[in-house]
């Protein structure tokens, strides 16, 4: 069987808008001031990573983390919108394995896709667990893919996604990524995916058809 990674924020949710005014709420309690708009980049990488990047000691990332996650955590599962097409796109994916890879911490993403109605969908809801360790795409993925049992030089796999994090972390273990247009990446971010596609329709034909990435 086929098995898609999918991503979370950026490709299943539209999730910028509530995660970014959270995170300038948080980074305001240690006086740095960030408008939403300005955070958009920071949507999808862990917050470990991108923050200190911001010029934010580990000391005040950790802070901030903390604020945001006392916050945003709340509301997460009831305030995220999915994007239009999604619950269509899963059903058509029917016949595939599915399971999301996110590094969004794994019991925030599990309590989102319950809020929103796509639990039933999917095989397994991964995500990072920064106590234990897993922290960032790749390192999800690894997660992901010994919990399904899974051997992508075996078996086909795919990445969907919208950041170059996705590319990336997916290539560690020889996986192909497609791209999808609708989320945060830069221009040109996604260069390293086989394939961008522009809509949930070209998405679900790409992974239903006889696509290049099956191996």
């Amino acid at each position: 069987m086929r098995t898609v990674l999918l991503d979370l924020d950026g490709t299943l949710v539209d999730s910028a808008a509530l995660i970014t005014t959270h995170l300038s709420a948080a980074l305001a309690t240690i006086g740095v001031a960030r408008t939403p708009a300005e955070l958009l980049p920071l949507v999808g990488p862990p917050f470990e990573t991108a923050l200190p990047a911001l010029g934010l000691t580990a000391e005040q990332t950790a802070a901030v983390i903390t604020v945001y996650r006392s916050t945003y955590d709340a509301v997460a599962a009831t305030e995220t919108p999915l994007y239009p097409g999604t619950v269509g796109l899963l059903e058509r994916l029917g016949g595939l394995r599915l399971a999301v890879a996110t590094s969004k911490p794994e019991h925030v993403a599990r309590r989102i896709v319950d809020g929103v109605g796509i639990a039933a969908f999917f095989a397994l809801v991964g995500g990072a667990d920064q106590p234990n360790g897993r922290l960032g795409k790749a390192a999800v993925i690894a997660s992901v893919l010994d919990r399904l049992d899974l051997d992508p030089a075996r078996e086909p796999v795919v990445m969907v996604g919208d950041r170059h994090h996705d590319v990336d972390g997916a290539a560690a273990f020889g996986i192909p990524t497609i791209g999808v247009s609708w989320g945060y990446a830069e221009p040109g971010e996604l260069v390293g995916a086989q394939k961008v596609v522009a809509d949930a329709d070209e998405l679900a034909d790409t992974l239903t058809g006889d696509a290049t990435w099956s191996r």
